[in-house]
């Protein structure tokens, strides 16, 4: 069952209960979306919770979750339905018999295809029909979050396919015609501004930008995701990864390398950072070989670093 937020101290309690510590600016963007009944555009860099925001406002507004991958070469046919016609092809032969049946004495090919076309829902029904997330969260008989993810990989064309989807809460199906929203669904929409989206889009959304947390709250989420961890570790560790941070790389340390890294250090028992240490996990925040290089040549700047 749905709960609407009715505030944007509500939105960050029920947030933060499902396991998403919100800034005060997304506890507001959460609220507005959910009572304005508008989509939400979340940019920033790869890594920061984005999707995570998903998944976490489905579950603090009882919302069941819909989640759409997108890529390049998406269309609509991928995001909304796939007709089953090898099912289709089955069930029509499995009653040919009846079939035969009700053409039997037509005089003419017209007179048959009429007395078929008589029973042409039976052939052409939703039993055939595989919803795909977009026509999933419409067709929902409970309230659905439609998570749209990396819609800067998709097609200006899918783009603007789904703003029209999202304007109307409709869609039409040829098969079936034009199905209606039972609840409207809230929508999240995230992007890694790997091209420009189109300001249609940006005007139908509310617009939040989610940067790399600050020292204090990524200790928080280190210490709610990592129970158990000492203060001085945890300290070290979310210092260090801030340091590495203002290194110039390809790929900046996301939310969740901080807490592998945290996690790692704890099973080798370390309770501070010495250079050493660091460089020996430094694949554990870096995926680039370029990127471990260039840190390695600041492990004292990275493991000397201290919280503030």
């Amino acid at each position: 069952m749905a709960h609407a937020l009715q505030s944007v101290e509500e939105a960050a309690d029920r947030l933060r209960g499902a396991g998403y510590l919100a800034s005060p600016e997304i506890a507001a963007s959460a609220f507005l979306a959910d009572r304005l009944e508008k989509p939400i555009l979340v940019e920033g860099p790869a890594g920061v919770g984005k999707t995570e925001l998903g998944r976490a406002l489905a579950q603090a507004t009882g919302r069941t979750l819909l989640r759409l991958q997108c890529y390049e070469g998406l269309d609509e046919s991928k995001a909304l339905y796939e007709w089953e016609y090898a099912k289709q092809l089955l069930y029509t032969q499995l009653l040919k018999d009846k079939i035969a049946e009700t053409i039997a004495g037509a005089g003419t090919l017209s007179e048959a295809a009429e007395r078929i076309a008589g029973s042409e829902d039976l052939f052409f029904s939703e039993r055939f029909l595989l919803p795909r997330p977009v026509l999933a969260a419409i067709r929902s008989k409970d309230p659905a979050l439609l998570l749209v993810d990396e819609i800067d990989k998709a097609d200006p064309e899918f783009e603007a396919f789904l703003l029209e989807v999202l304007a109307d809460s409709a869609v039409t199906v040829p098969e079936l015609g034009t199905v209606r929203a039972v609840h409207t669904p809230r929508v999240v929409l995230t992007s890694n501004a790997a091209r420009e989206l189109s300001d249609a889009l940006k005007r139908r959304c509310l617009h939040l930008y989610i940067d790399f947390p600050t020292a204090q709250r990524e200790l928080e989420i280190v210490r709610a995701r990592v129970p158990g961890v000492s203060d001085q570790l945890a300290r070290k560790v979310v210092a260090a990864v801030q340091a590495v941070r203002k290194l110039d790389l390809k790929k900046a340390p996301s939310i969740s390398e901080t807490l592998d890294w945290v996690r790692a250090l704890t099973l080798l028992n370390a309770a501070t950072l010495e250079p050493q240490l660091v460089a020996d996990t430094l694949s554990i925040i870096l995926k680039y070989e370029a990127d471990i290089a260039k840190a390695r040549e600041h492990l004292g700047y990275i493991a000397g670093a201290e919280y503030r």
